[in-house]
């Protein structure tokens, strides 16, 4: 993370002429307008990483493998304290054949993260989707020993580099039913608590996330899970966090949006916007970008926010333009709703 002091311009040595308006205060001649002008605390933070960092949050970007793009790196690196990768610490990117193990883009992005002082996420140990063929095939325990050998190797792999790892990922149906993924069908309903027990145990100190979409107010989905983290807590299942990814539109509904983050913060996880994206454009869409931002600060235990992806240019979503940043790296409006909300939070 970038020191505190550096994250507005300097503003800590007045001026001699900002020293001497201020003795002329100081006789009451000078009006009380005239003294904020020169108040430190009125520099706001330029960027998204530093206004959030004002707050003790961090804002985000998924990153894709185009750190050698000069203004893909640039926008990276000068607005985001946070990364993680779209897809490189996948199970089909980690271990492509059984127990045989490829970290390089994993670590691409470890080490870009380290020389440039951002903390990880890693995303996603367990997942029903993008799992290498070979895991298909396997039945029972022989799935089980699988997936407890895949959470050990990765998570033990990036052992305290990695800030909170999203250790399963979309288990539930909408209807707050689990997803009868391969995993559901031969492991049953206890493989999400042997994922997190195992992950504890590969990397002690990580934050260890349940992650999921449509989740984004209460409903039946929220429900299910909100009840599943009860439950682990009763029973002493380490979570330490769960991720709501909040896949949007500029016309998706917000009306329980906060309270649905509170009432998982009340639990006494932390929570975190996973993989935000708003499609449209305009003011609409910048409302939406206000409307979770604003929510994430008013709850104490919402630490972060990550948008998924850093340009419409490369965005799953490119036909929606979802991004905080056009196809050439321009702020968009949504940019400067998000960059306000996180001031506001700070002032």
């Amino acid at each position: 993370m970038t020191d505190r002091s550096s994250r507005r311009r300097d503003s800590r040595r007045p001026s001699r002429r900002a020293w001497s308006a201020l003795t002329f205060a100081a006789t009451g001649a000078l009006t009380a307008a005239a003294v904020l002008t020169f108040s430190p605390s009125a520099q706001a933070a330029e960027t998204l990483g530093a206004a959030a960092a004002e707050s003790g949050r961090y804002f985000g970007a998924a990153v894709a493998p185009h750190l050698g793009e000069a203004d893909y790196e640039s926008t990276l690196n000068r607005e985001f304290s946070s990364v993680v990768a779209e897809n490189a610490m996948k199970w089909d990117a980690t271990e492509p054949s059984q127990n045989q193990f490829t970290f390089s883009g994993g670590d691409e992005l470890v080490d870009y993260a380290q020389q440039h002082g951002k903390s990880v996420r890693g995303h996603t140990l367990v997942w029903h989707a993008q799992q290498p063929g070979w895991v298909q095939g396997l039945t029972g325990d022989s799935l089980r020993q699988a997936m407890r050998n895949h959470i050990t190797k990765v998570a033990g792999h990036y052992a305290g580099k990695i800030d909170s790892w999203d250790v399963v990922n979309e288990a539930f149906e909408g209807d707050g039913s689990r997803r009868q993924s391969n995993l559901q069908k031969q492991l049953g309903d206890g493989w999400i608590e042997d994922a997190f027990r195992t992950a504890k145990a590969a990397d002690p100190d990580a934050k260890l996330c349940y992650n999921d979409y449509s989740t984004d107010g209460i409903n039946a989905k929220s429900d299910a899970i909100y009840r599943m983290v009860q439950d682990f807590q009763a029973r002493g299942v380490p979570i330490d966090c769960v991720g709501f990814q909040s896949h949007l539109s500029s016309n998706s509904d917000l009306g329980t949006y906060r309270q649905n983050l509170q009432r998982f913060a009340d639990l006494g996880v932390h929570v975190q916007i996973t993989e935000l994206d708003v499609g449209g454009s305009g003011a609409a869409q910048a409302n939406v970008y206000r409307q979770v931002t604003e929510a994430c600060v008013a709850v104490a235990r919402c630490n972060g926010i990550t948008v998924w992806g850093v340009t419409d240019k490369y965005s799953w979503r490119a036909q929606e333009t979802p991004l905080l940043f056009n196809g050439s790296y321009q702020k968009k409006e949504a940019y400067d709703a998000v960059l306000a909300a996180l001031n506001n939070a700070a002032s």
